[in-house]
């Protein structure tokens, strides 16, 4: 079985808790829902009481019609049976009506903590941990964390109607009543060392499902790739492998709860012979009544099964500590991004400083080492050098994405960790090689930048970018649906919308990476066009292999594992013939003006 265990362990801020820690942690959750929960265990009282009538009144019936078996009689005690009866369901459905509006409570609020948990994490976390597992969490672990709460309502009418059917079979027989006690703590003890069992099995369960949402996830969104490469079959094979393990943890699931009940019903059965046996004899003796006898014999088929409930409680209570374990552990794991301060900037002017910064992804693989650049307010800074260089690092410390693990990074003068992330990200503009697009209209979209915006601000940020002529290209313009991740757009349409809800944003700061790196040349055009007008009187950090982004920049960077190598202007390294130069005419030469012009010569 330890195949099917494969890629199951658990994540880097998983945790163990205690499952005192986890009651003590749920009940916290219900504090808000106590009038609720006083009501149904009002409830709960009202049917222990009526369940146990119930039997008491069949008994006392039974001796009554041997006595006197009149119709008047027999009618009485059939009516005292229906009231009862109903009386148990309407107490029942009020609990189960009350119980199931604090659930939802209680779940709603579990997983807004967990979505506003996932909210706060730094981009390294979605780095390190899959978002289809991270989802999983939190829908179906909250959803199954919801069953501990049914399972406490169910253990506390079935402790409370035993311990009244006890106190009164005690009236009856003395007896036979501590046999049946005597008998209980075997059910007990065989269901308790279900327990660690049960917990680990369902905790593989919960993982395991997790696994199979994140390849469901991930087959979704790269269908288009899977289709362009013929990979159909490579994903439905992948997709059978973990659905196999997944078949596999939860059918052991499966056995493991399936196993205990049928141990149990044994016991239960012995037990149910050995008061047989010594309850036939007393009534032999004359010492019991048939409706007291039958009572007992009623009273061991009602009680066995709450006993047996009752005893498997904690290794059935083990999927809803589980699953709720899951969930306080994504809220509790420890922020990788940490700020000591909370000091809010009114107006940033953009001046950013490295002072001998070290940064790593990975403990033995160091990005930066001994960093130090100062970036003047409102000069463009053009980031250059090959993959692995450093370029998108810089910009993500700049953006607060990643901790670094030593030296100091400065905005305006003011340690970046002293900063309130929020007020902080709200000045500060990114646009990326594969800019995101939520589903709906293009207005929907630039309007993301700054939700106050009025349409007229979102149409005049459109109309500044471009000059406003990649608007006429949409099909409905600005009503245009992008459609999911914004499909039904070009690459270049993407950019554009991108750069116009970053310019409605007004940005102090401004990172561009790698934006116009899968656009055509006349798509290209138009994104520099909005480029010259976001760009303008900003700091702006451009990271890019095109040669438009950086040939016009303030100041061009060379890096070279991690270190800076070069810095001047495109002509000044140029002349200088040294790595820029090499990078120019390895990967920038081509795109010029100058090269094309020869080019179509020659051709001509």
């Amino acid at each position: 079985m330890g195949f099917l265990m494969d890629g199951l362990d658990a994540e880097e801020y998983d945790r163990q808790y205690r499952d005192w820690e986890l009651v003590r942690r749920i009940l916290g959750y219900f504090k808000p829902q106590a009038a609720r929960m006083g009501v149904a265990v009002g409830a709960i009282v009202l049917i222990s009481l009526t369940s146990t009538a119930l039997p008491i009144v069949i008994s006392e019936g039974v001796d009554r019609i041997q006595e006197d078996s009149s119709l008047s009689n027999v009618l009485l005690i059939v009516a005292g049976i229906i009231l009862f009866s109903l009386l148990g369901w309407l107490f029942n459905a009020i609990r189960q009506w009350i119980t199931a509006t604090a659930v939802g409570n209680v779940t709603l609020q579990l997983r807004e903590d967990a979505v506003a948990a996932v909210l706060k994490r730094d981009l390294s976390f979605y780095d390190r941990f899959p978002s289809g597992k991270i989802v999983s969490r939190v829908t179906s672990d909250t959803q199954a964390f919801s069953a501990v709460v049914t399972l406490t309502n169910d253990l506390m009418s079935q402790l409370l109607f035993i311990f009244l059917l006890i106190g009164y079979l005690f009236t009856v027989s003395t007896r036979l009543t501590l046999i049946t006690l005597a008998l209980s703590p075997f059910i007990i003890l065989t269901a308790l060392a279900f327990r660690h069992i049960a917990r680990r099995t369902i905790t593989q369960s919960r993982r395991v499902n997790a696994e199979v949402s994140k390849h469901i996830q991930e087959t979704v969104s790269g269908i288009r790739i899977a289709k362009t490469f013929r990979q159909e079959h490579t994903v439905l094979d992948e997709f059978l492998d973990v659905n196999q393990r997944s078949y596999g943890i939860n059918l052991r699931t499966g056995y493991t709860f399936s196993s205990i009940f049928p141990i149990l019903n044994i016991l239960a059965g012995a037990g149910t012979a050995a008061l047989v046996f010594f309850g036939g004899r007393i009534a032999r003796g004359g010492t019991l009544s048939a409706g007291e006898w039958f009572l007992f014999i009623q009273g061991l088929n009602l009680f066995w099964f709450p006993l047996t409930s009752i005893a498997s409680f904690w290794s059935q209570f083990q999927l809803g500590l589980a699953a709720g374990e899951r969930v306080f552990a994504l809220i509790d794991a420890e922020p990788a991004v940490v700020q000591t301060d909370d000091k809010k900037m009114d107006k940033i002017d953009g001046e950013i400083r490295f002072e001998r910064v070290n940064f790593h992804y990975k403990e033995d693989e160091p990005v930066l080492t001994d960093f130090s650049l100062t970036i003047n307010a409102g000069e463009t800074l053009a980031l250059v050098g090959h993959t692995g260089s450093g370029k998108s690092s810089i910009g993500k410390l700049i953006a607060r994405f990643y901790e670094f693990q030593g030296g100091r990074i400065l905005i305006d003068g003011q340690d970046i960790r002293h900063l309130d992330l929020e007020h902080y990200h709200g000045q500060l503009g990114i646009v990326t090689q594969t800019p995101f697009l939520f589903d709906g209209t293009v207005r929907e979209n630039i309007r993301y930048g700054n939700p106050d915006a009025s349409d007229e601000d979102v149409h005049e940020a459109a109309q500044i970018v471009a000059h406003g002529d990649w608007i006429r290209t949409l099909q409905d313009g600005l009503e245009t649906q992008v459609g999911e991740r914004g499909s039904n757009l070009s690459m270049g349409q993407r950019q554009l919308v991108a750069l116009a809800r970053t310019l409605l944003q007004n940005p102090s700061i401004f990172i561009l990476d790698e934006a116009t790196a899968s656009v055509d040349p006349l798509t290209e055009a138009l994104i520099q066009e909005g480029l010259d007008v976001v760009l303008e009187g900003r700091t702006s950090i451009v990271i890019a292999h095109r040669l438009s982004t950086i040939k016009n920049a303030d100041r061009i960077i060379v890096l070279r594992e991690g270190e800076i190598i070069e810095e001047g202007t495109h002509d000044g390294l140029l002349e200088q013939g040294g790595h820029y130069a090499e990078l120019y005419n390895t990967y920038f030469r081509h795109q010029s003006l100058e090269y094309i012009e020869s080019a179509g010569a020659l051709l001509n």
